[in-house]
C-alpha cells in the first residue's frame, strides 16, 4: 500500500460504505431505483448517480456536458446545480446500467487508491472548479457515502451500519461545527455552556462552550449549569444535522432542559448540510 497512513481511514470508509451500496441496490428491480429518498428531490436512482458521479470525479474523469430541466424544484442554487448534473445525466438508465456502472467506478476507485502516493496536503479538484486537499477530498467522500448509504438504507428499509467506519467520520465532521451553530448561529449568549448528549449505537457527551468574547469551543467534559442541555439518539442527531428530517417530525425523540427559547434556536439552526 503506498497509501498515506493519514488517508487510510477514509479510504476504509469509503470502501465500507459505498460496497454497502453496492449490495443493498443490487437485486434492486427497476420500479425500486425510483423510490424517494429522504435526501430532498432524490431517489434511490438519483444518489447512486451521485455517488458514482462523484466518484468519477475524484478518477479525473471529464464533468458530462448537459443542460439540466428548468423544473426541478429542489435546484435552487449553484452548488444544486453543479451536483444535479452527475444525476439528472442518468435519470433515465436502467437498472442493469446502474448498477454495472457503479461496480466499474468501484473497481477504479479502488485500484486508484492502492496507487495513490500523493501526499495528504497535495491539492486536488473539488466542487464548482475549487481545489481542496487530498486529505479533504477523501474525507468529504468519506461523509458523503455515508450519509447517502443510510438515505438507501431509509428508503429501502433495510437499516444498519450505524456505528459502520463511515459514522464516526460523520460525527466528527458535525462535531466540528458546533460552535458554531450554538455560538454564532443560534446567538448562545457569552459565558454560556450548551451540552449535547447522544445515545445509541455512536454515543458521545459535548459541551460547547461560549466565551465572553462570543467564541464557541467544544470538549467532552460535562458542563455543572449549562444554558442547554439536548438529549436526543445518534440517528436523530445525523438525520436532522443532515436535513433528511425537521424538528418537528422528531420533537418526541429530543429531549431538551433549560432555556426553551435557546433550545428552539440551536434546533432551528442544526442542519449544517443537505
Amino acid at each position: 500500500m503506498s497509501l498515506h497512513p493519514s488517508l487510510q481511514t477514509y479510504a476504509d470508509a469509503w470502501t465500507h460504505s459505498v460496497e454497502a451500496i453496492s449490495e443493498l441496490v443490487q437485486p434492486l428491480v427497476e420500479g425500486e431505483w425510483n423510490r424517494r429518498t429522504p435526501c430532498p428531490g432524490w431517489s434511490v436512482r438519483d444518489i447512486v448517480s451521485h455517488v458514482i458521479g462523484l466518484d468519477c470525479e475524484m478518477l479525473g474523469d471529464p464533468r458530462p456536458i448537459h443542460t439540466l430541466p428548468r423544473d426541478l424544484y429542489h435546484v435552487s442554487n449553484e452548488h444544486q446545480r453543479y451536483m444535479e448534473m452527475q444525476v439528472d445525466v442518468r435519470r433515465h438508465h436502467t437498472a442493469p446500467e446502474m448498477t454495472s456502472e457503479l461496480e466499474y467506478t468501484i473497481i477504479r476507485r479502488n485500484r486508484q487508491l492502492r496507487n495513490e502516493s500523493r501526499e495528504p496536503h497535495a491539492k486536488v479538484r473539488g466542487p464548482l472548479g475549487s481545489e481542496i486537499t487530498l486529505e479533504q477530498s477523501m474525507r468529504y467522500r468519506a461523509f458523503d457515502v455515508w450519509v447517502h448509504e443510510q438515505d438507501l438504507r431509509t428508503a429501502l428499509g433495510r437499516p444498519g451500519n450505524l456505528d459502520s467506519p463511515g459514522a464516526y467520520i460523520v460525527r466528527d465532521e458535525l462535531l466540528a461545527v458546533l460552535p458554531k451553530v450554538v455560538a454564532k448561529e443560534a446567538g448562545a449568549p457569552a459565558n454560556s455552556a450548551v451540552v449535547f448528549d447522544v445515545n445509541g449505537p455512536v454515543d458521545f457527551l459535548r459541551t460547547v462552550r461560549v466565551d465572553a468574547e462570543g467564541h464557541g469551543t467544544i470538549d467532552g467534559a460535562p458542563s455543572l449549569g449549562p444554558a442547554v442541555t439536548l438529549t436526543l439518539d445518534w440517528e436523530t442527531y445525523f438525520r436532522l444535522a443532515c436535513g433528511r428530517v425537521t424538528v418537528d417530525s422528531v420533537a418526541d425523540r429530543i429531549k431538551t432542559e433549560g432555556d426553551p427559547e435557546l433550545a428552539a434556536a440551536i434546533l432551528r439552526h442544526f442542519v449544517v448540510t443537505q
